[in-house]
């Protein structure tokens, strides 16, 4: 892949400084394909300390061009690093997601920046029909990642029939058990899990359909033992396959995480981590249950329909917040209402679906403050109604009942606050308890933990 034999292990790109150029270039080191995140990189200063994404312009389109700028720069550095460790072997790919703000603009910046350092181009979380141009230009390989085959179908006939040499793999993340952001569309049941292997199957036949027998698929989501999955290797039906890893390499002695979180990821059991909706991109994601998500759903719960004036069943008036501004509820949900507010959440924030939320006045100040410092890391957020567009602006109220994802990434990845801040995670995070590799604690280097993988466990 990419222009090279390796091994068809792929280190999984996990976004905002979690998969770095040192991890990456480990993994391609060892043989196999390591994988940057491009999304908000690291750079460092001339001490090698990390330099700290502070935002000065006083406007959410001037903190968004210090966003691009930083951005850019980081991925440069990280491909650099990426390229040195990895030492002439494997491959070094570099990992975007197609929702992220001005992705176009940074993926052409780095890939500018860093020319011959990065083989191949991994991107997801959207449909990213434009990074098979973008790649073409710079001669880097693209890997879509899809859920589905009638995703892929719809990026082949809309564009990349026009760069097939270029298509190094697709990417298969399987929704229900991949970490991070997740593809599940409407049609599917977040609470029913589906087989992969008939999905990858389907995606065969599809990619068959437009002479794609020999471009790899490469399974991602719930991959732990290789042994696992050999009805999915030399299977006449899914024909050359790859494997991701996610969730394995965070914990290596490369991996940047901090102590903390290594030591949650030990002690993880099953069930803890599960989808979610609360992202601000929309998409459903998956992450260690911890305070930070219990705070978003008991957020969620203290929430009542409400209406300007009196209407229907909402004819009982309620006062709310410190000025105590009138809004109409039922007179049930004024009851639970003034139950929150004896508790405390007397603060009644107004979400997009006409709905009032209940927090503390402390967590009020921390929602507007977030909303307020919003830089326009996505392409269009729920939570602080930034978009990406003239207006700068969805046209929406921003909807408290989500968070400020830059805001939580950056801090986990760049402290030992595990606990109220979001930690994604796969589906399969509880096996490092279960599996004797890791007993007592241990902890592989890169190279280690691939030699383990090739064995079959």
């Amino acid at each position: 892949m990419s222009g090279r034999e390796v091994l068809p292990l792929v280190e999984g790109g996990k976004g905002i400084a979690v998969s770095n150029g040192q991890s990456s270039g480990a993994w391609a080191a060892a043989g196999g394909i390591g994988t940057f995140s491009g999304v908000n990189a690291d750079q460092y200063d001339a001490d090698g300390k990390v330099i700290p994404m502070v935002y000065h312009g006083k406007t959410r389109r001037e903190r968004h061009e210090e966003l691009i700028g930083y951005s850019i720069q980081g991925g440069i550095a990280q491909a650099r690093i990426a390229h040195e460790t990895a030492g002439g072997q494997g491959r070094v790919h570099m990992n975007i997601l197609w929702e992220m703000a001005a992705s176009e603009i940074i993926l052409n910046g780095v890939l500018e920046g860093s020319k011959g350092l990065i083989h191949g181009v991994t991107c997801g979380a959207g449909m990213p029909y434009k990074v098979a141009e973008i790649c073409a230009q710079y001669g880097v390989y693209y890997y879509p990642i899809v859920s589905s085959a009638r995703a892929f179908r719809a990026l082949w006939k809309r564009a990349y029939h026009r760069f097939p040499d270029l298509l190094g793999a697709v990417v298969y993340e399987d929704p229900w058990l991949a970490g991070g952001h997740n593809g599940l569309s409407n049609s599917e049941d977040p609470n029913k899990p589906e087989d992969p292997l008939p999905r990858l199957i389907e995606l065969r036949k599809v990619m068959r359909e437009f002479g794609l027998h020999q471009t790899p698929i490469i399974m991602a989501g719930g991959v732990w033992f290789l042994r696992e999955w050999q009805e999915f290797i030399d299977n006449p039906d899914l024909g050359p396959v790859g494997f991701q890893f996610g969730t394995r390499p965070l914990l290596t002695q490369e991996s940047p995480i901090s102590d903390a979180w290594r030591k949650r990821l030990l002690d993880l059991k099953p069930g803890d981590v599960y989808l979610n909706r609360f992202s601000p991109t929309g998409f459903y994601s998956s992450a260690v249950q911890n305070a930070f998500l219990e705070n978003l759903k008991g957020r969620s719960a203290r929430q009542i329909a409400y209406t300007p004036h009196p209407h229907g069943e909402h004819d009982t008036e309620l006062k709310v917040g410190a000025r105590g501004r009138s809004v109409f509820v039922t007179a049930t949900d004024k009851a639970h209402a003034e139950q929150w507010m004896a508790a405390g959440y007397t603060e009644g924030l107004r979400t997009p679906e006409s709905t009032l939320v209940f927090v503390t006045p402390a967590e009020s100040l921390e929602i507007r403050k977030d909303q307020v410092d919003c830089m326009g890391c996505l392409s269009h957020c729920n939570f602080s109604n930034w978009a990406q567009n003239e207006e700068g602006t969805t046209g929406k109220s921003p909807d408290p009942r989500s968070f400020c994802i830059q805001k939580t990434l950056q801090e986990i990845s760049h402290s030992d606050d595990i606990d109220h801040q979001l930690m994604f995670a796969g589906h399969n995070a509880y096996r490092f308890a279960q599996d004797p590799f890791y007993a007592n604690g241990f902890v592989p280097t890169v190279r280690q933990l691939i030699e383990r993988i090739v064995t079959g466990d």
